[in-house]
């Protein structure tokens, strides 16, 4: 293990959003430290910055691991976590497992080695639906409904915070806790909305024969597509959060994303038109417990200097240019 010195430790470093942030902090001149399980992000996400940065494989519930991978730092970034909604409702066990062993080890393991700093991500999930649009981080957070897996995430999450502020509560370890909303971009993983989407228009453009000359496809939405979302590209994510530790006040919590707010009905429609597609999104069942709208206020995160870079339509564009040539696994392959 390397030794003391201006080391960060991101849990969850080789996951979508963890390897955006290794980035940005090796770009910086941080030395960084990653541990990963590499159960959402295999080791070659990060292959172009092999010998940057020192890489532990292992499980960030395994309390002695995450101890030794902390020894020595002074930022601990935990984002290690189950996402994608379909493992909310399909693995609801080990969504609330790693929410809750993990954050409980990396909180102990950044106060015994006196980290100055732990970051934790939390989500926008914690809101459920909430009250007020933009939503600002003093809204009330809510599990509507414990007998549905939708919420071992949030719930997750929301345990997540108690245990980060009341286990550092007056520890030299300043705590930031950050609530990013749908952070997207290419190899995401295929279990959020956008992918959703793009394949379906894909498979619908298939079906019709749609060529390179403007032709009309149907797909079918989950829900009545007037839900809405609002999108934030990666690599500002992480930029976001590289600021949150240089700048964000301890005990904090901000919000990581944008406030342009998008129906999915729209989102649909506006992937569809960069391939050339007139997509027509018909209305369909929503998974139990899904929000009709987020957006998030994002003030306190713009008046420490953040602003966002990535237009919609450039992310968005690249984020379908990946997911159109790449599906999904099969079940048990690599």
């Amino acid at each position: 293990m390397s030794g003391s010195g201006d080391v960060a430790l991101v849990t969850g470093g080789a996951g979508f959003v963890g390897a955006a942030l290794v980035r940005r902090l090796v770009a910086g001149g941080r030395a960084v430290r990653v541990l990963d399980d590499h159960s959402r992000g295999g080791p070659d996400r990060l292959a172009d910055l092999r010998g940057k940065f020192e890489a532990i494989d292992g499980d960030v519930r395994d309390e002695a691991l995450v101890k030794r991978a902390a020894r020595g730092c002074a930022t601990v970034f935990h984002l290690a976590a189950v996402n994608g909604t379909r493992f909310f409702y399909e693995q609801p066990e080990r969504v609330l497992d790693v929410a809750l062993r993990g954050t409980l080890a990396a909180v102990l393991a950044a106060r015994e080695c006196g980290a100055r700093r732990f970051l934790f991500a939390s989500s926008g999930e914690v809101y459920h639906d909430p009250p007020v649009i933009p939503t600002p981080e003093d809204v009330r957070c809510v599990v509507p409904d414990p007998s549905n897996p939708r919420f071992s995430y949030s719930g997750g999450k929301l345990a997540g915070e108690l245990i980060t502020r009341n286990y550092l509560r007056g520890a030299a370890t300043g705590a930031i806790v950050f609530r990013p909303h749908n952070v997207y971009g290419p190899a995401m993983g295929f279990e959020h909305v956008i992918p959703n989407l793009v394949h379906k228009i894909r498979d619908a453009a298939a079906r019709a024969g749609a060529g390179a000359t403007k032709s009309k496809v149907e797909i079918g939405l989950q829900g009545t597509g007037k839900e809405t979302r609002a999108f934030c590209w990666v690599d500002d994510a992480a930029e976001a959060i590289a600021l949150l530790e240089a700048k964000g006040e301890p005990g904090a919590t901000y919000h990581v994303g944008t406030e342009e707010e998008i129906a999915i009905g729209d989102l649909a429609r506006r992937l569809g038109k960069l391939r050339g597609l007139e997509v027509v999104p018909h209305a369909g069942p929503a998974p139990a417990g899904a929000p009709l709208r987020r957006c998030a206020d994002t003030r306190k995160l713009r008046a420490l200097g953040f602003a966002a870079k990535t237009p919609l339509d450039e992310g968005l564009a690249k984020t379908l240019a990946w997911y159109w040539t790449h599906d999904a696994p099969k079940a048990g392959g690599a």
